[in-house]
């Protein structure tokens, strides 16, 4: 059998995971931040791993008890962390270390998949949106609000609010359609502008690559080339994975066509 890989995506709200045999992934699944039931009961059905590589922005606790989920197999974990340099992505952050490594995963995947300038954009709980260059730099970028934490901080803070299930209008006329189409504009605009400061920088208007649990909701509001990809920051612990076990072994780093599974 094929040495397998597990690679974990652990966010605020959600945990994904992936088992890829080293050409596909085998099986993928999901579950809600916390739900260690569901994990045990997911992962206690998977063939053994012999790497396991994490991605965790979510607090402290959820490390350890991923930890005592992950005990029943000989791998060590590899929990991910950003660097300076990695994967052909060269980060440009003050201190390289506190960008998040859901982040960091998904500029290596962007970059491989792509191999030109772009803008990554997460949008989950929080909406991320990172620049790319030609030359794989990690220019920066912006975090505000998701979609729905953007309408919960209104509706908490301001007392006359009601939330409701809103839905997308030009000229909202109810409080929830108009709470669910400010959010969707804001989240919009900030892209649209990052992606007018980074065709300043390219020469070019660059493609957004789109992802995290609202990209199906923003992408038709989007006046920007869009390429909508699940699991990004999977494709990018995929990526790093190898790079990683190709310097431990002396051997030549991945081509970009073999960094990334179907």
């Amino acid at each position: 059998m094929k040495p397998l890989l597990l690679a974990v995506d652990s966010g605020n709200t959600r945990v994904k995971w992936g088992l890829h045999d080293g050409r596909n992934w085998l099986m993928q699944g999901v579950a809600a931040q916390g739900d260690t039931v569901q994990l045990e009961r997911e992962w206690g059905d998977l063939c053994e791993p012999s790497r396991v590589v994490i991605s965790n922005v979510a607090k402290v606790g959820i490390k350890a008890s991923l930890s005592e989920l992950l005990a029943r197999w000989k791998a060590e974990p590899q929990w991910i962390t950003a660097v300076p340099y990695q994967c052909g992505v060269r980060n440009y952050y003050s201190n390289p270390a506190q960008l998040g490594s859901d982040r960091w995963a998904a500029l290596v995947a962007a970059w491989v998949l792509e191999r030109q300038g772009c803008l990554v954009v997460d949008a989950g709980t929080a909406m991320t949106v990172d620049a790319l260059s030609d030359t794989g730099e990690f220019l920066g970028g912006i975090i505000t609000p998701g979609i729905d934490l953007m309408q919960k901080i209104l509706v908490e803070d301001l007392g006359s609010l009601e939330s409701g299930d809103g839905k997308f209008c030009d000229y909202p006329d109810s409080t929830a359609d108009a709470l669910y189409s400010g959010a969707m504009h804001a989240m919009a605009g900030a892209i649209e502008r990052m992606a007018t400061l980074l065709a300043g920088t390219l020469g070019r208007m660059p493609e957004c690559i789109l992802s995290g649990g609202a990209a199906q909701q923003l992408q038709p509001q989007l006046n920007v080339n869009v390429k909508v990809m699940d699991n990004l920051v999977l494709q990018g612990l995929l990526a790093i994975a190898r790079e990683t076990s190709e310097t431990a072994s002396g051997g030549a780093a991945a081509s970009p066509e073999d960094s990334i599974g179907n």
